[in-house]
């Protein structure tokens, strides 16, 4: 029975056991350079190559050493996560345990801060080193539901010898990322892991529709803690003159007066009592209010002038622009699509139509509306800088990019054609 690809979770959920035989002999051909039976599915091919890349043994079970019980503490109460605990909860936990599964939560870092269901299973990851504490990112312990969508931005589910260390090859695990809403930058994953024969082709979904609830759940949060920091700017705005706004620790805006409202302003990294410029707002003083910050204008505005931009797209998913320039300084961290965009714009300095944009993203030049959509979020703190019609960085900018050591890793979460014509020209296969 000849399979293709995307028909091996189909078929698990059928014949578990020909299934995760045909998946052996798979993993085996593909790590020995033979000819396979059938492909990989792609995010698992991919992910392989990633690790075959970084030197991973896959017949080796690494472990990295447990955070200790008070790190472990210490990371749960400084993690978002913990305030969407009970939608994940809720919507994974009474399953997961009828049907003999596990709930784990990680960080950013790939680091397990919670575990919950059925006991038995739970005393089976144990025995994978799947604890409290422990370190699961996919270049420690190879393709997995934790690792794998960290790494790719997307939900993955991972089966039987899909799994790159032989040793979990007993296991089956579904996991989704799980985003800030507020600046696309990853906080966790949650996955749903169990015994071979607890497979299901529908996990993915199921856990990946609870996911975008978890991030739901914290666009509702930031809203709530906006409008209470808007009832303490109140007061204050009405007693000044000029142009004003307050906004929360990360930029975002509570209230505003004298001036057009702004969704979000680039803080600068250290705030302080004497004048900077910031996008939007100009030459200002930052200064401290209750939950938050309160950005005053000075009278006119600066014009930035020259300035040296810095897009760092060497760290993993920790992705910024930093800008310098004789007015001030200040950093901000990037989501996946902006990271793209800048950087195509960065290695076209000539500039690119919206239609051109659309096809080195989505490879379809029809796509204008969300590339205009996406580039007018850019603008709003980038736009002194960036000119459009086509868009481009401002010919009197320095643009510097900083590439991460191994090019396979830039932005490995993208699709973009432009993207991966650019991981080719720096050496990738």
């Amino acid at each position: 029975m000849a399979l293709s690809p995307m028909d091996v979770t189909q078929f698990a959920a059928v014949d578990t056991a020909r299934a995760a035989r045909m998946l052996s002999e798979v993993r085996s051909a593909r790590l020995s350079g033979g000819q396979a039976p059938v492909a990989p599915r792609p995010v698992i091919e991919q992910s392989w190559e990633r690790l075959l890349r970084r030197g991973v043994d896959p017949e080796h079970d690494v472990r990295s050493g447990l955070l200790a019980p008070e790190e472990v503490r210490r990371r749960r109460e400084a993690s978002p996560l913990r305030h969407v605990l009970p939608v994940l909860r809720e919507g994974l936990l009474s399953v997961a345990d009828v049907a003999h599964h596990i709930m784990v939560v990680a960080d950013e870092d790939g680091r397990v801060l919670w575990r919950e269901g059925s006991a038995p299973v739970l005393r089976r990851a144990d025995g994978l080193g799947f604890e409290l504490g422990a370190d699961w990112r996919e270049e420690v312990v190879g393709t997995n539901g934790v690792g794998t969508p960290a790494v790719t931005g997307r939900p993955v589910q991972v089966f039987a010898s899909e799994h790159f260390v032989r040793s979990q090859a007993n296991w089956t695990c579904a996991g989704a990322p799980i985003n800030d809403p507020r600046s696309g930058r990853l906080l966790g994953v949650v996955d749903v892991s169990g015994p071979l024969e607890t497979m299901h082709p529908a996990t993915l979904a199921w856990v990946a529709s609870v996911a975008r609830l978890a991030e739901a759940r914290l666009r509702d949060l930031h809203v709530r803690s906006l409008e209470r920091l808007r009832a303490v700017a109140a007061p204050v705005l009405a007693r000044l003159e000029g142009r004003a706004l307050v906004t929360d620790g990360d930029g975002w805006t509570a209230a505003v007066t004298g001036m057009p409202y702004v969704d979000r302003v680039a803080l600068p990294r250290s705030p302080g009592p004497e004048p900077r410029w910031l996008p939007a707002v100009g030459m200002c003083t930052v200064e401290p209010l209750a939950g938050g910050w309160l950005v005053r204008a000075a009278e006119g505005r600066v014009p930035p002038g020259a300035a040296r931009i810095v897009l760092d797209l060497g760290r993993a998913r920790r992705w910024s622009v930093r800008v310098l320039g004789g007015a001030g300084e200040w950093t901000r961290e990037l989501s996946p699509r902006h990271a793209e965009l800048l950087y195509l714009l960065a290695v076209q300095r000539g500039g690119r139509s919206a239609a051109g944009l659309a096809e080195d993203v989505f490879g379809d030049p029809a796509r204008t509306v969300t590339v205009r959509a996406e580039m007018s979020r850019v603008r709003r703190y980038l736009g002194p800088y960036l000119e459009h019609r086509p868009y481009r960085f401002c010919e009197d900018a320095e643009v510097e990019v900083l590439l991460p050591a191994d090019p396979a890793d830039l932005l490995p979460h993208s699709t973009a054609p432009a993207v991966r014509e650019g991981r080719a020209a720096l050496g990738v296969p």
